[in-house]
């Protein structure tokens, strides 16, 4: 892997990893256009810890509050931070489920540019009409065990390539009444285990199959992806709360139109 080849491929993971537009559609595009080969699992690993890092540094104020909560929790203080953590223990778990037993099916049927092509507008779609009828009357200090677990099971159709990890996790919240702040707020939570634990499979395969490692590369992954990841979590936080989910939204149906063109044409 070039250096070049590198720094575009970590810009284009730091950036869409919390973007609602779809990291796996944007992956696919280097590859159509240029003719660039698999990135590696070492890389896999490297945008993996770069993306994390970004987003426990945005929200490290939170993060700490969670986790205090959490522990909190078990000795009797149980409080509002508390309360969120276990929410998002409970959220993760159908994100792992699918990912445990439905990767091998997904890798094999779902990983096409067809497939990627159709779900990015599709969700793209179901986003702009959860936007629409946003009723934003509820906050994550309302949300209740319930509704975290649905935006749980919804995450877990991230696992269907174009879906959007934070599309499909930001329109349940939507849609059960969160506002685009705390909808997207959670999300950017729920992503920390999730990121965590891609990460970690990655790693794990790595070890196994003793791949050998450009470590420049690798670092570069570090360290652009997560200064892309930071900005772009505190850039879109801004842009939602001007014009909402529109222009994420054209995006994908800009963005979907051209992968149908690569497909057909």
């Amino acid at each position: 892997m070039s250096t070049v080849e590198a720094i575009w491929l970590a810009l284009i993971q730091g950036i869409t990893e919390f973007l609602p537009i779809s990291s796996s559609a944007h992956l696919i595009l280097p590859s159509q256009l240029l003719g660039w080969n698999d990135q590696g699992l070492a890389f896999d690993v490297a945008v993996h810890v770069g993306t994390l890092l970004a987003v426990v540094t945005y929200y490290r104020r939170e993060v700490l509050g969670l986790v205090k909560g959490w522990f909190g929790s078990f000795t009797g203080n149980y409080n509002a931070d508390g309360r969120l953590a276990w929410f998002i223990i409970a959220a993760t778990i159908p994100a792992g489920l699918a990912g445990l037993f439905g990767n091998d099916l997904i890798e094999n049927y779902a990983r096409s540019a067809l497939v990627i092509a159709t779900t990015t507008i599709l969700f793209g779609l179901l986003l702009w009409y959860a936007d629409g009828r946003a009723a934003e009357h509820s906050n994550l200090a309302k949300l209740s065990f319930k509704q975290a677990l649905l935006i749980g099971v919804a995450q877990a159709l991230a696992l269907i390539p174009g879906t959007s990890r934070s599309g499909i996790t930001i329109t349940a919240g939507l849609l059960l009444g969160l506002t685009r702040t705390d909808a997207a707020r959670f999300s950017f939570l729920l992503s920390i285990p999730v990121i965590a634990m891609a990460g970690l499979y990655h790693g794990v395969n790595l070890v196994e199959q003793g791949e050998a490692v450009q470590w420049q590369p690798v670092w570069i992954g570090v360290v652009v992806s997560f200064v892309a990841a930071y900005l772009c979590i505190h850039l879109f936080l801004t842009v939602i709360e001007r014009m909402g989910m529109l222009p994420f939204v054209l995006y994908r149906l800009a963005l979907g139109a051209l992968l149908f063109t690569f497909v057909f044409w």
